[in-house]
């Protein structure tokens, strides 16, 4: 599985973006995928992640109530919607693909990665 992401740029304290992660290679839909993000200086960590069908999703707390994770199958595409950015969430967002469908939160259960897209949050 190749993933591709897109979406990132910059933006202003309290807008949004939607970040995308393409795959392509073997079947995307039995897999789980996870958002995660390394800022400047700092470890990579978890942001988001939704198991195979969409039906379970589950966020890191700096971000609940304002990124929403989703994917569809049939484009083999996931997404996330962040609203109400904060230059916080300014980092460099992985999405990422395990050969599971559960969710998990651990980055090293993961086994396909995308690049890498930049958020920049201005205050």
């Amino acid at each position: 599985v190749q993933l591709q992401a897109s979406g990132g740029g910059l933006v202003q304290a309290g807008g949004s973006l939607r970040l995308s992660c393409a795959a392509s290679g073997r079947t995307f839909s039995g897999y789980a995928m996870g958002w995660f993000r390394q800022a400047p200086g700092k470890e990579r960590e978890f942001v988001a992640v939704i198991n195979w069908n969409g039906g379970i999703t589950d966020y890191a707390d700096s971000v609940k109530g304002r990124f929403s994770i989703s994917r569809d199958n049939a484009k083999n595409t996931a997404y996330l919607q962040m609203n109400s950015l904060k230059p916080e969430d300014t980092a460099v967002y992985y999405c990422a693909a395990r050969r599971r469908s559960e969710v998990a939160y651990n980055q090293r259960v993961y086994d396909y990665w995308g690049q890498g897209t930049q958020v920049t949050v201005s205050s």
